[in-house]
């Protein structure tokens, strides 16, 4: 029997370092009633893999380091260093096991996922919206500091455009559209136009208008 696709929606958040993307992603999940993903995601595709959480946080939304042959991850109860072959976990790979697993809980639920290029891994999947936050450089950097990531405007800065260089490689290289490009998302959103719960009502709204079925409790 052919599978069908569930009445299950998903909200991706692609984001500039520093725009709020994780604050709004959580806002608008408890707005619609759904499931959040961010960190949670990373856990949980480590653990799937058999990878060393660390391991996974260090390599989150980085460019694939393909010719370093040298990860660490775990393997039974102990991590330890292994060249890259038959038996390790690539960077490829890592993407491989995560995009399954946002396939999977796209299947599972509706759900709102920040980052990991998810928009793409999605890109088949016919009830999905994508949004890219953004922000001015010093509404970010005020973000950054208030947050405790910096404790001064210079490294605050050094910061998000190093994220973002970093974000913008990982995304480009493993799709073929471009990070932060209006053309790759359905929405983007200066999330310092206005509060963020009014960007996460917003945000709500055009989910809404996208799926009116969304009056029926989601399953």
């Amino acid at each position: 029997m052919q599978q069908t696709t569930p009445p299950n929606f998903v909200v991706t958040i692609g984001r500039q370092f520093g725009s709020g993307g994780r604050e709004l992603g959580r806002l608008i999940a408890e707005k619609l009633g759904i499931a959040f993903y961010d960190k949670e995601l990373l856990r949980q595709a480590a653990h799937n893999a058999g990878v060393s959480v660390d391991f996974f946080e260090r390599n989150d939304e980085k460019f694939p380091k393909f010719l370093s042959g040298m990860f660490s991850f775990t393997m039974g109860y102990s991590p330890y260093n292994a060249y890259a072959g038959s038996s390790s976990i690539s960077d490829d790979n890592l993407y491989r096991v995560q995009s399954e697993l946002i396939h999977n809980l796209a299947m599972k639920h509706s759900c709102v996922i920040v980052g990991r290029s998810a928009d793409y891994v999605l890109r088949d999947f016919p009830r999905c919206v994508n949004i890219f936050v953004h922000a001015p450089m010093e509404a970010r950097i005020a973000r950054i500091m208030r947050r405790g990531d910096s404790i001064t405007k210079e490294k605050a800065r050094e910061i998000a455009e190093k994220t973002n260089k970093l974000r913008a490689n990982y995304y480009n290289f493993y799709t073929d559209k471009v990070w932060g490009d209006a053309a790759s998302y359905h929405l983007t959103i200066d999330s310092d136009s206005m509060s963020m719960d009014n960007v996460a009502e917003l945000v709500c709204a055009y989910v809404r208008a996208r799926f009116p079925d969304l009056s029926v409790p989601v399953e």
